[in-house]
């Protein structure tokens, strides 16, 4: 309550924003000087006669523009900013570039050829990950960083020659590379190079069930789920993209980045500063990370209460990361930590920190001594026992017959209900609370945001110009700078959506009906349902917050519900492949509607980025369907558990958490689940999602000045169902780097939180992915080498917990 209070006095004192958002810090000598730029003539905005209606600003390198010089935001400043300059939040203003070119080439051979070369591993790498104890890290920086050095690499050695495929014409090297075609290259790769939720129940029913997909029906399947998430920004887009007040913190990050590469390319002093610091980062925590990853793993998690008193059991409990409480505990791995602390706005971090602290250092010491839960096995487990506290033989509930799977009545019977430790058994709780919050928090704090940009978007597409067809351009919709310099480009029509859509719809109809993929056609109808429903919500809290809210367990929840309800087999594979659907309606809709953020910001055509996206699909899926498909043949009897592998390597434990999750929902089923005393109370987790929103708004009318509306519920809850198990540490680490970065840094020191905030998040995730990377090669990726044991690398306990 302290924290949150603090943070509503300090947001109470007049800021420079609540000043005067429409000023500007310039002087004499560092007037914008604004050229005119002739109207688009171009129907594809790419040609050398297209040019903005809007202005072009070119800004002296050495002065910073629309920022204080002093240490204080409340100082005034001197000059006006243009009006649809000032419209925009000041930290877009102070990551964006007012000044594009719109005959940029874009589209190039060097695009595809660095397309391709950048999403096949990472592709591969990301599926290889999810069945591996230890990974290799693919990072969207090291994309967006090789990219860029090996385009100009390209732009110098290829030679400028015109080749002609009959179909169509291009040139080899049609100039000087350019950022927007790095910034196209790092979003097909953000699409492309990563894994794909459709591989989990691929893999899972051939595995443990000895149902193999077709290779056609597994690729399409995994093709159309990514696609139905991309053709859902549809729904949201007109919403949450071209609104200023919708920021996306990710992709400030990423433009801040692009544009610090993009001032050094240009010999400008301070954007080969921001450079020379990004890579010195880079360097020092790719260094540093071999300590806390390898070398030293004890910095992962400094338990002070385990030093004090080694011995004692309430102690060691209380203070360990790894296995308890995590009190006073800190943890110097970035891996702990990561760059979303400097990314989210400070009362999303305050919130985070709240959450873990209620559950860490309340609920479980109150579950653990107390009277909490009375079932006392498993306290921080997420296993699945029986009512001694004995590991439940989930796989014991099962009959096969053939491709059908039926629940085993008898042996359920045998061995009684499902119990699940008392940590468990609240993150189910707060994960419920959580997916419900989140449509009711937009429905009472979000609702004029929403009504505003629905007006916006209803005009748009009622009104016409004057007297022609032509529909309200984004820029008359919405006046700012950067929407008037897009209107240089022509937006995505929304039947390429309704398209994408309608052909994915087709396909995986025609898979589910034909048999295929476990579930029935009519579950599919409501995965689309509820992915309708939870896009603009999710994404909403998204672009405010950085805070992506997970939702596989309602998903699943939800199938087994449905699935009880019919008779006949019950494959428990259908959870996985459900959850796959309904979940990336919402995940890929979060990367298209990110990705064409990043494109506002940096000047890029709409569809063009949606044509990198859908590029990276194509690439990227068969090269994830390849990596399982080597993975199955070469690693099976280890995965199964036939074998055990000499290296401890291919486990696949995330696949074996979905598989007892399925026979949970599936065949056990949420009545069954849900049956035992304890267990009764985890559903009302719906109902505390849905009324308390309604609580803290009426607090919020009662008392406005106390900032209620930042104590957001679905924050709270998501953070709370996080499954925090032996692994406590981190967190607090997070909320002092969150506090020194987007509090004290960004209030006090702005000048340099605007230069260096954004770029250091960068590097430092790069950097960790780096030496995960190096680690991985260098330790684990053939024979593994352990670290030897020492003081920093104790065999019984890393943290000098002894007791635990």
């Amino acid at each position: 309550m302290g924290i949150l209070n603090l943070v509503s006095k300090l947001k109470s004192k007049p800021s420079l924003e609540s000043i005067r958002q429409d000023q500007i810090s310039s002087s004499s000598s560092a007037v914008a000087k604004d050229t005119v730029i002739n109207e688009t003539n171009s129907n594809d905005g790419h040609s050398s006669k297209s040019r903005l209606e809007s202005k072009k600003v070119n800004i002296d390198d050495d002065v910073d523009v629309y920022e204080v010089d002093t240490s204080s935001d409340y100082e005034a400043l001197p000059e006006e900013l243009p009006a649809d300059i000032a419209e925009l939040p000041k930290i877009v203003r102070e990551a964006v570039t007012f000044e594009d070119d719109p005959s940029t080439p874009i589209v190039t051979f060097r695009f595809f050829l660095l397309s391709i070369i950048f999403i096949a591993p990472g592709a591969f790498l990301d599926t290889m990950n999810s069945y591996r104890t230890t990974s290799a890290a693919y990072s969207v920086f090291f994309v967006q960083i090789a990219s860029h050095y090996t385009g100009k690499w390209l732009a110098r050695v290829l030679p400028s020659k015109e080749v002609n495929l009959g179909f169509v014409k291009f040139n080899l090297n049609p100039g000087p590379w350019s950022i927007k075609e790095n910034v196209l290259v790092t979003l097909a790769a953000a699409s492309g190079a990563t894994g794909n939720q459709g591989t989990t129940s691929i893999a899972l029913s051939e595995l443990f069930y000895n149902d193999v997909t077709h290779p056609a029906v597994a690729i399409f399947f995994m093709w159309c789920i990514n696609l139905t998430g991309y053709a859902y920004a549809a729904i949201a887009r007109n919403f949450l993209l071209y609104d200023p007040q919708f920021v996306w913190p990710q992709a400030l990050m990423q433009t801040n980045l692009f544009n610090s590469m993009k001032k050094a390319d240009s010999n400008s002093k301070i954007g080969s500063k921001q450079v020379r610091v990004f890579f010195l980062a880079i360097l020092g925590m790719t260094v540093w990370e071999f300590f806390p990853e390898y070398i030293f793993p004890m910095t992962s998690s400094l338990a002070f209460l385990c030093w004090v008193a080694p011995r004692n059991p309430v102690a060691n409990f209380i203070g360990s990361g790894m296995g308890g409480m995590g009190f006073l505990n800190i943890s110097l791995d970035w891996s702990n930590i990561t760059s979303s602390v400097m990314l989210s706005p400070y009362w999303t971090i305050c919130v985070q920190f709240i959450a873990f602290a209620f559950c860490c250092w309340i609920l479980i010491p109150a579950a653990k001594w107390g009277n909490l839960s009375e079932f006392k096995a498993g306290l921080m487990s997420n296993k699945l026992f029986t009512s001694s506290g004995e590991s439940y033989p989930t796989l014991k509930l099962m009959i096969q017959e053939g491709k059908k799977i039926y629940f085993n009545e008898t042996a359920y019977e045998h061995y009684g209900p499902l119990h699940m430790g008392a940590q468990k058994s609240w993150t189910i709780f707060f994960d419920y609370a959580a997916y419900i919050s989140a449509i009711s928090w937009i429905a009472l704090f979000g609702r004029e945001d929403i009504l505003k940009a629905w007006k916006k978007f209803r005009e748009r597409y009622s009104q016409k110009k004057n007297d022609d067809k032509q529909y309200v351009s984004i820029s008359e919709t919405y006046t700012d700078r950067l929407n008037k310099m897009q209107s240089a480009y022509k937006d995505v029509p929304l039947w390429w959506y309704v398209v994408l859509f309608l052909i994915t719809f087709v396909v995986l109809i025609t898979i589910f009906a034909t048999g295929n993929m476990f579930i029935p056609w009519w579950t599919y109808i409501v995965a689309l349902a509820f992915g309708a429903v939870i896009v603009t919500p999710l994404g909403y809290l998204y672009a405010i917050s950085n805070f992506q809210l997970p939702i596989g367990t309602f998903n699943e929840l939800l199938y087994g519900v449905m699935i009880q309800a019919t008779s006949g087999g019950r494959h428990p594979a259908g959870a996985s492949s459900y959850g796959a659907i309904a979940g990336d309606a919402w995940y890929r809709a979060q990367y298209m509607l990110q990705d064409q953020k990043i494109g506002h910001y940096m000047h890029l055509p709409p569809r063009t980025i949606f044509f990198s996206q859908i590029f990276g699909q194509m690439i990227g899926v068969p090269v994830n369907y390849g990596a399982m498909r080597w993975i199955l043949n070469t690693k099976r009897e280890y995965l199964d558990g036939t074998k055990v592998d000499p290296l401890h390597q291919w486990t696949g434990q995330s696949l074996q958490s979905y598989n007892t999750m399925a026979v949970q929902y599936v065949l056990v089923g949420p009545a069954r689940l849900f049956s035992t005393s304890y267990t009764k109370p985890i559903p009302f987790g719906f109902l505390f999602g849905a009324l308390a929103p309604v609580v803290i708004y009426g607090l919020h009318k009662l008392f406005p000045r106390a900032r209620f509306n930042l104590w957001n519920v679905t924050v709270f809850s998501a953070t709370a169902a996080k499954f925090y198990g032996n692994l406590s540490t981190g967190y607090l680490s997070q909320f002092i780097v969150g506090t020194v970065s987007m509090f004290y840094f960004f209030r006090y020191k702005h000048r340099f939180w605007k230069r260096y905030n954004y770029i250091l998040a960068a590097a430092f995730d790069t950097g960790y992915n780096l030496a995960v990377l190096l680690i991985f090669i260098f330790f684990s990726a053939g024979k593994i080498v352990t670290m030897p044991n020492w003081w920093g690398n104790n065999a019984d306990s890393v943290e000098r917990c002894f007791a635990l």
